[in-house]
């Protein structure tokens, strides 16, 4: 099992270089990769080239990119300018994110989200390992100029077609937020959907919200994260099976976010992620290893934790 860690702009009242700092410190404790989220606040590209100015020598993966917003060149490009900006291998994830965000912040139409993800994944992957002096995109007279950035593409998938875009076109495959019965799942549908396309499967990462010896605001900063997800096709019945129904309903019925945190005890924190004292945490990475995790993508929690250190430091320690 490999571990990286995300450094993402929390959209609250958390510090805005709050990533940067995240990202600083699993540099330091000896994580090899770290991710720079996208948002409405932060920038990939720009968070992952501030990252690697913090950093010493951690890989950097920015993303994943909402595919609706960005064309296949423009992101192959940001991979690269970050690269050579940083010196770093650099990475980029891709995904669809959600009508909220791409409509709803961008002003841009989400249409056809699983086959713009399939034609971005294709022509990315080609665009990120073209050397220099070719033309920047095939026809053009403008020739490229920055090396390849090096790092893997990877695809945030869970629907069938995007597990489809992932087995035939990424290197690494992300999940977000799953439970270890939802990754041994999808994981037999990406080596399903890589056998048909005649490829050896990604790999597979998830992200995972984590939390050891969670204070109180702690817990409520993971649970903030899960009650995104009541009304996902798919979660909420795994919510529901565990104990967690009256929640999953509420959000049905439109209940708004602070209503569906009152309703959520606790305990929905482990459901999804790695949250509790370290024996709890340890059987849960072993819990995702044996459902077919390749990596866990750590989210660390930074309320009542500044930057995730005790979680950070506790798992770097375990792993």
């Amino acid at each position: 099992m490999d571990f990286s860690v995300v450094a993402v702009g929390r959209e609250d009242d958390s510090p805005v270089d709050e990533p940067l700092r995240v990202a600083a410190l699993a540099d330091r404790l000896g994580y090899q990769e770290a991710w720079a989220g996208e948002g409405p606040t932060w920038d990939s590209f720009v968070l992952a080239t501030a990252i690697g100015g913090v950093t010493g020598r951690a890989a950097l993966t920015a993303g994943p990119v909402p595919v609706s917003l960005r064309d296949p060149y423009t992101l192959a490009r940001g991979a690269a300018s970050v690269a050579a900006v940083t010196g770093r291998v650099v990475g980029v994830a891709l995904g669809t994110s959600s009508r909220r965000v791409v409509e709803g912040v961008h002003g841009r139409p989400r249409a056809r989200p699983a086959a713009v993800l399939e034609e971005t994944a294709a022509a990315v992957r080609g665009l990120l390992h073209a050397p220099p002096g070719e033309p920047v995109v095939p026809g053009s007279p403008f020739r490229r100029r920055l090396s390849p950035p090096g790092g893997p593409l990877t695809v945030a998938a869970f629907g069938d077609r995007a597990i489809a875009t992932a087995a035939a076109h990424a290197d690494r495959m992300l999940l977000d937020i799953v439970t270890p019965e939802q990754a041994r799942t999808l994981r037999a549908k990406l080596v399903a959907a890589a056998e048909r396309a005649g490829r050896t499967p990604p790999t597979l990462a998830a992200w995972l919200p984590a939390a050891v010896d969670p204070e109180p605001e702690s817990l409520a900063q993971v649970l903030r994260s899960v009650v995104g997800y009541l009304t996902v096709p798919g979660y909420g019945d795994v919510f529901t099976a565990a104990g967690f129904g009256e929640a999953v309903e509420l959000a049905a019925g439109g209940a708004d976010p602070d209503t569906l945190l009152r309703a959520l005890p606790p305990a929905a924190a482990g459901t999804v992620g790695l949250v509790g004292d370290l024996d709890t945490v340890r059987a849960r990475i072993d819990a995702y290893a044996e459902a077919g995790l390749d990596e866990i993508a750590l989210v660390p929690a930074t309320a009542g934790d500044p930057a995730g250190e005790r979680t950070l430091g506790a798992l770097r320690a375990c792993v």
